[in-house]
């Protein structure tokens, strides 16, 4: 006998546990993890989701009672997030409920606005004669409404009301003579403009020709393929992906693109919407609740065959899905923030393994994780080594702001920086000025040297706290600033404070006669205030644009030949492994958006550390050099790719009970891996951020080069919490790698 795990109707119970049903005869065979069922819950019948099977009953069989059968209007689609979810719970650490809730939004959908519309049903031979008895009984309302439905066949109920000044009571009294009937249909929204729809083709280079041809010649050969399209910055990778996605659409099948939400641009929205007109939608964050829910309806009824959005579009309920684009895949928004911390590219590969979809990453600068796996031949590279046109990649120069005399807290903009900015305008070209802020709050940097104070254990600047107090997040390795810098001793030593107002008022005072925009949070809070300053800055109305990362994100201005990178190493301060990896590619993205027309670019990259690697890679816009740098340091540290990394994230409003909990934890997991000389637990201390609206914060890290000791890890630890009480009040989630 096989008995089926069940949770059950999630949106009226919250139960993260499962129950046990008995399997009928007659459903064996039909179901499988993911189905949606019908099970007996108490005194009713509720829906469930099958989240795996068992031979065995957990108590007496007499007491298990059978399903029901599978929900009518089920798609095998739902069952198949349903069984996503399954996986993602087991992945990274999370209840069934998150896990379910991640996957399947359309569970909040909120009620579908409806059109009606009134259609002539009868012969128009009929109409006309009911036409000749209304002018004689004078009807004129019925007789002008009447004479509109012969020549429309159909009326919009709100022309009828609003320019045939018709009422719903004359509506009604054709309807009731049988002449008419009010038709109801549900009314999504379109966020596609219809200008968008004018198809435009594009003839690609040889470089992506061969890329689409290498992909699309053996896609029978290769169901659920997996690549990765490394291009230089300019190159054409969106047209690559679009062809592709013509190739698959043209085989009946669909597509999601996932682009990070602030590279979501007008620009590269309208490449799409050129090529598949009303078949194509989006989503994103500034998009109404009722807005995102009718574009996953649209999908599911099968209205559109191309999804674009950010992370969350990669569970769009397409029931042919063929093909899972990632462009800009090394960006981290791709990872959740939120319990379950998935990451996008994992789960992508996931679903393309379920449904046989292809999975295509494309970067200029790939993520760690996917060039290995593209060494370890997990997934095939292409590369686009060339910009498509004529354009050239620019220049790069590296200003050391050690050497920059008056350069200090008053001040951004270095000399030279200033003479390039003034020639660009004298030449009527554009200027982006990028001010790098990750690491801005808390890491101290020698302003003689350029050394940043780091964590002698782990290998990552160490965060000031207060006044003197500097603390390194992974290990809790805790020491004083004494003033003085460690490796020359020089007494300047700084923290970056400046923000993109104190640029602004800078480049105002530098240049009065320039134009200037400045786009970051509190500029862009509105629903189309991005847009709205991208739009000015295309259309030449400034002369300057300031910006944090948000400005380098896949845009496109022909005019822009000068790109200025303020305060480039910050982000190597962050406490992160990642440091160095997100600098370079923040770096090179950022310089990537000068001389993209005909005319040369120029980029200046100000700095305190010109000689790190991931500065000197990014100026010759080599990833090959910096891929390998960064892998042999990776590889001896044992973090990702080489190695597994497990976070155990706590949080609890009392800071004396969240200690005990993470110490208990801590104690399991040094008995779990006592023999497992491999493995290292780092913790716990203070996370990030400490504390926030008075609820602390700690962090355990476990580094072990064998992910499978990590998933047991994790299993033991949901063990051992669930089957603790003193945890209850103790917030616990999981990051993997």
């Amino acid at each position: 006998m096989q008995f089926a795990d069940v949770i059950v109707d999630i949106s009226a119970h919250a139960l993260d546990r499962t129950f046990q049903y008995r399997v009928p005869e007659e459903l064996e065979g039909s179901c499988d993890i993911g189905s949606v069922v019908n099970v007996p819950f108490g005194s009713r019948l509720v829906t469930g989701y099958i989240v795996g099977f068992s031979d065995q009953p957990r108590v007496k069989e007499d007491k298990i009672r059978p399903l029901q059968g599978s929900v009518a209007g089920a798609t095998s689609e739902e069952s198949r997030l349903t069984g996503l979810a399954v996986w993602i719970r087991d992945r990274y650490g999370c209840t069934f409920l998150q896990a379910l809730h991640t996957v399947l939004p359309k569970k909040a959908r909120m009620k579908v606005a409806q059109r009606k519309k009134v259609v002539l049903c009868v012969s128009e031979e009929s109409a006309e004669h009911a036409l000749s008895v209304m002018h004689v009984k004078k009807q004129a309302a019925r007789e002008r409404l009447l004479r509109e439905l012969i020549a429309e066949k159909s009326l919009p109920w709100e022309v009828i009301t609003q320019k045939l000044n018709v009422t719903g009571q004359t509506v009604k009294a054709l309807e009731a003579r049988g002449l008419v009937k009010i038709e109801t249909e549900d009314a999504y929204r379109n966020p596609v403009l219809p200008e968008a729809y004018a198809h435009r083709s594009v003839t690609l280079n040889e470089e992506q020709s061969a890329i689409v041809s290498g992909i699309c010649d053996r896609w029978n050969e290769e169901p659920a393929g997996r690549y990765l399209i490394r291009g230089i910055t300019g190159s054409g990778k969106t047209e690559v992906y679009i062809e592709l996605i013509a190739y698959a659409v043209s085989r009946g099948l669909q597509a999601i693109v996932l682009i990070p939400e602030i590279a979501l641009t007008y620009q590269t929205l309208m490449r799409f919407y050129h090529r598949f007109g009303e078949r194509v939608s989006v989503i994103h964050s500034r998009m109404s609740a009722g807005e995102r829910s009718d574009q996953f309806e649209r999908a599911r009824r099968g209205a559109i065959d191309v999804m674009i959005g950010p992370r969350s579009a990669l569970f769009t309920p397409f029931e042919h899905l063929g093909i899972i684009v990632i462009d800009e895949e090394h960006e981290e928004s791709y990872r959740s923030g939120q319990a379950p911390k998935y990451h996008a590219r994992e789960v992508a590969f996931r679903r393309g393994e379920m449904e046989g979809a292809k999975v295509v990453l494309g970067s200029a600068t790939p993520s760690l994780e996917a060039s290995y796996a593209a060494e370890k031949g997990i997934v095939k590279e292409f590369r686009l080594d060339h910009r498509a046109g004529k354009s050239a990649l620019p220049y790069v120069g590296i200003i050391d702001l050690r050497r920059e005399e008056g350069f200090g807290d008053r001040n951004m903009i270095s000399r030279q920086l200033k003479a390039a900015m003034g020639e660009t305008l004298q030449r009527k070209e554009q200027i982006m000025l990028f001010l790098n802020r990750r690491g801005y709050a808390g890491a101290v940097t020698c302003r003689s040297c350029g050394k940043v104070i780091r964590c002698p254990h782990c290998d990552v600047a160490l965060t000031l706290h207060g006044k003197d107090r500097l603390v390194c997040h992974y290990c809790g390795y805790e020491t004083r600033l004494t003033g003085k810098c460690p490796e020359c001793g020089s007494p300047y030593l700084r923290t970056f404070r400046a923000g993109t107002e104190q640029v602004e008022k800078e480049v105002g005072q530098l240049f009065p006669g320039a134009r200037v925009l400045r786009m970051d949070k509190d500029t862009t809070a509105g629903k189309d205030g991005q847009l709205n300053i991208l739009s000015k800055f295309a259309s030449r109305e400034a002369d300057i644009l300031i910006g944090t990362q948000m400005i380098v994100k896949g845009h496109d201005f022909p005019d822009v030949t000068l790109v200025g990178i303020l305060a480039a190493d910050l982000s190597l301060n962050i406490p992160d492994f990642r440091a160095a990896e997100r600098t370079f590619q923040l770096l090179t993205q950022a310089a990537g958006r000068a001389g993209r027309a005909d005319k040369p670019g120029k980029v200046l990259i100000q700095t305190y550390q010109p000689d790190h690697y991931a500065v000197r890679c990014a100026m010759r816009q080599d990833y090959d050099s910096f891929y390998q740098k960064e892998m042999d340091l990776r590889l001896l540290s044992g973090y990702p790719p080489a190695g597994g990394l497990l976070q155990v994230h706590m949080a609890c409003s009392d800071r004396d009970h969240l200690k005990i909990a993470a110490d208990h934890l801590k104690a399991l997991l040094d008995r779990i891996l006592c023999q497992v000389r491999s493995a290292q637990v780092l913790g716990p201390t203070d996370d990030m951020v400490g504390r926030i609206a008075d609820v602390y914060h700690m962090v355990i890290y476990l580094k072990c080069p064998g992910r499978k000791v990590l998933r047991v890890c994790k299993n033991r630890l949901e063990r051992y919490i669930e089957a603790n009480e003193g945890f209850r009040n103790v917030e616990i989630t999981f990051d993997v790698d």
